[in-house]
């Protein structure tokens, strides 16, 4: 199996890295590769990449994710998530390979307070979710074997992320006031790579007996359970704390997001409906708690 994964630069990038290796030649291009075209503000580069390697299977993890900035940066934002998307979708087509594509919840309004699940009709509330959803009915319309991934409040390791801003925050600050009203599933990088592997892996042997077709699709692939980023913070401290490690925050405060306006709003209900994904490649997936655990004893390891 040839596999090009394009978008290594980011967190799920990184990981997929490491996942997608045993599965067989794996081509990782970034925004600068030394010899492959990498850059999504340029979609005919991409094709031309795709057209060197003719890959099997063909791995998005790049995305515009710059939420706010995307009110205002509307053509960057489109031309990155939804018309290099569409190049790519059409570049599988013509190969018959598989496309594999990461989505969001932000492809929904955020109402009321019910997981959504596959079938839910999708209505983003502001310019990122708009060009995530039309990276879906572009693939959707174009390519014939797909995966598309529907995460959420993704984290890693490497890099910034909102526990590490938490902790940092928690060690300078008495006082700290943390939005209540938006609830997820914390999902790591690791966790999206691990599940991508197995589900290409899959998808790849369906393929070869001609039965693909019960297995494209679109999935919600987050951690399981939900919570509020203020209790997401309040979760982190408390590990940190039973470690032995001394924080300086004393009152940890709730609040509405109007507390803290951003450009772009913010969707309250990202709960998402995993038993499609969990149905469809045998796998159990974990809570949430379970890897934002993992992720904290090995920032605070000494």
């Amino acid at each position: 199996m040839r596999i090009l994964l394009f978008g290594t630069d980011g967190q799920v990038g990184w990981e997929l890295q490491r996942s997608l290796s045993y599965l067989g030649d794996l081509f990782c291009v970034g925004r600068d590769h030394p010899e492959y075209e990498g850059d999504f503000l340029d979609p005919n580069g991409l094709v031309r990449t795709v057209e060197a390697i003719k890959p099997d299977v063909i791995v998005n993890a790049a995305a515009y994710t710059a939420v706010d900035k995307a009110e205002t940066d509307q053509e960057t934002a489109f031309q990155i998530n939804t018309h290099s998307v569409l190049a790519l979708a059409k570049a599988a087509e013509r190969h018959q390979a598989w496309l594999i594509h990461y989505s969001t919840d932000y492809v929904y309004d955020g109402a009321g307070d019910t997981a959504r699940d596959e079938t839910t009709p999708t209505s983003p509330i502001n310019v990122y979710g708009e060009t995530k959803q039309m990276s879906e009915q572009v693939i959707q319309r174009y390519c014939s074997r797909y995966l598309i991934f529907r995460t959420s409040w993704v984290y890693a390791n490497r890099g910034n992320n909102f526990a590490k801003t938490m902790l940092t925050l928690a060690k300078s600050r008495r006082e700290l006031s943390i939005v209540d009203d938006q609830i997820g599933a914390p999902t790591s990088a690791e966790l999206l790579a691990d599940c991508t592997a197995h589900a290409i892996r899959k998808a790849y042997s369906l393929s070869q007996t001609g039965s693909e077709e019960s297995i494209v699709g679109i999935y919600h692939l987050v951690a399981k359970a939900y919570t509020s980023w203020y209790h997401y913070a309040n979760f982190v401290f408390d590990i940190v704390r039973k470690q032995g490690i001394d924080l300086t925050v004393e009152t940890v405060e709730p609040v509405p997001s109007s507390h803290y306006p951003t450009a772009a709003a913010r969707p309250h209900n990202s709960r998402l409906d995993v038993s499609k994904f969990e149905q469809s490649f045998g796998l159990t997936l974990p809570t949430w708690q379970c890897g934002v655990e993992r992720m904290i004893k090995e920032l605070t390891e000494v």
